[in-house]
């Protein structure tokens, strides 16, 4: 009973904190939202209440969520340990919220340190620490003044500019009185004509107590309405040495100028005429011209583009290197951007008489390429050659064959062998890559050990036997060429699988065998055992080992070596059985419980009087005694006892008297304390110096050797486990 009631008085149940009403300000509302900072005001309050006992050294912690109401990484905002004893089990607590606090979703909970216990959370507040709390300044430059009116040709970027750290705060941004849907950064890109300004979000609760409304900014962009634009040139193709002013419809003394080509202002450009020179290589381009006043806004006018017409292009279409058999044709062509271009074709340096299209058919060796000249009343005349051809005739073919994929002899079980490359060998021993050109056009015959392989005709063989083994070459011919390529071995290995097992994979003792065997046939193979790679055995088709290793078995195939599965055959680990509970069990009586073992294959559990209890991997017991497990792995045994006693009823005791008459002479502590692996007793004297400290206490203290020489001397223990201390007090010793 006495155990129940202790039970029942650690318990504590807080609940979510509640707003309240701030007692040093007039009025009796609870605040609804936080606005702080104004002034540097920052006190509130919440009430906090709770059900249930709390004990004398509890602490009620008051913490803050993040903005999106997840208590995470929680902020403690004020801690109270003074109301243990309060009957009404409520009061309020006073809190500020950290500077750096700004949201809507703000959550509140409490939590008591003991007994242990965290509340639910409040409902979402919204709450800002607003530490600017003046107007804000925004501007185009950075400088901190007020522009009042902006003229741009293009987008404008505004920033707020006298906020430390900006980008710590939310902005609104409105245009012409309507706020910007999704800009809230401190700086804003402008693209249209308006009126700007800005404010810092505090939220809807907050934002108008803030007062941080920005000056406003009237931005202009693109034309300012002078409506200029470049007179349109006589023409604006230019030929090299021509040249072209440019000049503007309207002037004005007071305006200036600056020209752009291709967006980037021209170096000295500045006034209202510009030429255009196309003995520059880089003339061609977007010209355009931008005025400025101090009465008026920049404007830019549209651009007007220049080419350059000696600028045209020929490209060659066909490959670089061309490959040219015997009754064979090769097509040459270009393609050009030339006006009215004309043609003329050439090999090895001389004009082919007659050839004066885009395309050429030639079945003669040489290198080729077309002169092409630009014509029509645009800078005629102007010559562009293509890049040459180059069409061979080769002395003779080189044919190189490779292994498909990655190969290892004795490992690959499959392969694909394949034409790689077709080179052409030209006179001087050049050679030339020309697999694309004629891979297609080449007949091929396949040889295994130098003699043709039926049907493989192919430019690539696949192979998928043993029977297959040996070396491949490959004979091309195409016309009147003949080649024969590399030879390629191949010693593919069988896709059998062989398989070994054991009677055991636990090597228990020197008496004990293990026998390793196969159901492959092993008549008449050669074959050889092996213990960490090295041969063991060459003869046994079932092998009995006496010994710890990793063992497989070795077939000889084809010149192959066919491996086995591999077994790891280990000594006997007594650990690789474990019990739960472990150790020596205290059963309080009239109760039972049950041992499980694991890590076995077969278990038997017998009594003291060897009355064979189970043949399960577990147990129950219900009277105190010493139990023996007989668990196997495999034909391997391990023996385990395990002493069960009644659970000691005693307390823990505060006085003994060491005189020798076998009567309370050391101090005896419940089995649930004593011959505990994992249970601590430490004993210190009255100065606090530890006398003992040892696990697995057998109740020896102390010894008979200890002297006391004062009456009445009292000591100190604590009784412990990794979770905590488990009991401690005193212990009176009495002469």
């Amino acid at each position: 009973m006495l155990f129940g009631f202790n039970q029942l008085s650690a318990q504590i149940l807080v609940n979510a904190p509640e707003a309240a009403d701030n007692p040093n300000l007039s009025g009796n509302d609870a605040w609804t939202a936080i606005c702080a900072g104004v002034g540097g005001f920052n006190q509130y309050y919440v009430n906090i209440s709770w059900a249930g006992t709390a004990n004398s050294g509890n602490e009620f912690i008051l913490e803050l969520s993040d903005k999106d109401g997840d208590f995470t990484n929680p902020v403690e905002l004020t801690r109270v340990g003074d109301q243990n004893s309060n009957t009404s089990k409520e009061f309020d607590a006073e809190f500020a919220i950290p500077t750096d606090t700004r949201g809507d979703g703000f959550k509140m909970r409490v939590r008591s340190t003991d007994p242990a216990y965290t509340s639910s959370a409040s409902t979402a507040y919204a709450m800002y620490y607003m530490d600017v709390t003046n107007n804000i300044n925004i501007s185009d430059d950075g400088s901190g003044v007020p522009p009042g009116m902006v003229c741009s040709t293009g987008p404008i970027t505004l920033q707020v500019d006298n906020v430390a750290n900006p980008d710590t705060y939310q902005y609104i941004w409105y245009m012409s009185g309507s706020p910007i849907t999704g800009e809230t950064g401190h700086t804003l890109t402008v693209s249209t004509s308006g009126m700007y300004y800005a404010i810092i979000d505090y939220g809807n609760a907050c934002s108008g107590s803030a007062n941080t409304d920005s000056n406003i900014v009237d931005v202009t962009i693109g034309s300012g309405g002078e409506g200029i634009f470049i007179n349109p040139p006589s023409k604006n193709i230019l030929c090299a040495g021509e040249t072209e002013t440019l000049s503007i419809n309207t002037t004005d003394p007071s305006w200036n100028y600056i020209w752009f080509k291709d967006g980037v202002q021209i170096a000295g450009a500045t006034s209202s005429t510009y030429t255009v020179d196309a003995n520059n290589a880089d003339f061609a381009g977007d010209y355009q011209i931008e005025i400025s006043s101090s009465s008026i806004c920049n404007e830019r006018s549209a651009a007007i583009t220049f080419s350059n017409a000696d600028d045209f292009t020929v490209t060659r279409e066909n490959e670089e290197n061309l490959v040219l058999l015997p009754t064979q044709t090769k097509n040459l062509s270009v393609t050009t951007s030339a006006i009215s271009p004309t043609y003329k074709w050439y090999r090895n340096g001389t004009e082919i008489t007659g050839e004066t299209n885009a395309t050429l058919s030639t079945n003669q060796e040489g290198t080729y390429y077309v002169e092409v000249t630009q014509g029509g009343g645009t800078c005629p005349g102007t010559i562009k050659n293509s890049e040459t051809t180059t069409i061979i005739v080769p002395d003779s073919f080189e044919i190189i064959t490779d292994y498909a994929s990655s190969y290892i002899a004795c490992e690959s079980t499959d392969m694909v062998l394949q034409i790689q490359t077709i080179n052409a060998i030209l006179s001087d021993a050049t050679t030339i890559d020309v697999t694309a050109d004629i891979l297609s056009d080449f007949n091929f015959q396949w040889k295994l050990n130098g003699s043709n392989i039926a049907g493989a005709t192919s430019n690539s063989i696949s192979l998928t036997d043993t029977t297959e083994n040996g070396d491949y070459s490959v004979d091309g011919s195409i016309s009147t060429y003949t080649a024969t390529s590399n030879t390629l071995p191949v010693q593919l290995l069988t896709s059998e699988i062989l398989t070994i097992e054991s009677t055991s994979a636990v090597y228990c003792s020197s008496s004990d065998t293990v026998t390793l065997s196969t159901t492959t046939d092993l008549t008449s193979e050669s074959f050889e055992w092996q213990k960490d790679g090295v041969t063991v055995n060459t003869t046994d088709s079932s092998f009995d080992i006496n010994d710890t290793g990793i063992y497989r078995l070795v077939l000889e195939r084809n010149g192959c070596s066919l491996n086995s599965n591999e077994i790891t055959i280990s000594s006997l680990d007594e650990s690789l059985i474990s019990l739960d509970p472990e150790g020596d069990v205290v059963l309080p009586e009239g109760t039972s419980r049950t041992i499980t073992a694991s890590g076995g294959t077969a278990y038997r559990w017998y009594d003291a009087a060897n009355n064979e209890l189970s043949s399960l991997s577990s147990v129950t017991v219900t009277e105190e005694g010493t139990y023996t497990l007989i668990a196997n792995i495999d034909n391997c045994e391990i023996i385990r006892q395990i002493n069960v006693t009644l659970l000691d009823t005693f307390k823990i005791p505060n006085v003994i008297s060491p005189n020798g008459d076998g009567i309370n002479d050391q101090w005896v502590i419940p089995n649930s304390y004593s011959n505990k692996s994992d249970v601590n007793v430490i004993i210190y004297n009255e100065k606090g110096e530890e006398l003992l400290n040892e696990y697995d206490y057998k109740n020896s203290w102390p010894s008979s050797s200890q002297a006391f020489p004062k009456q009445n001397m009292v000591f100190y223990y604590k009784i412990r486990n990794a979770q905590g201390i488990l009991k401690q007090g005193t212990i009176t010793v009495i002469r």
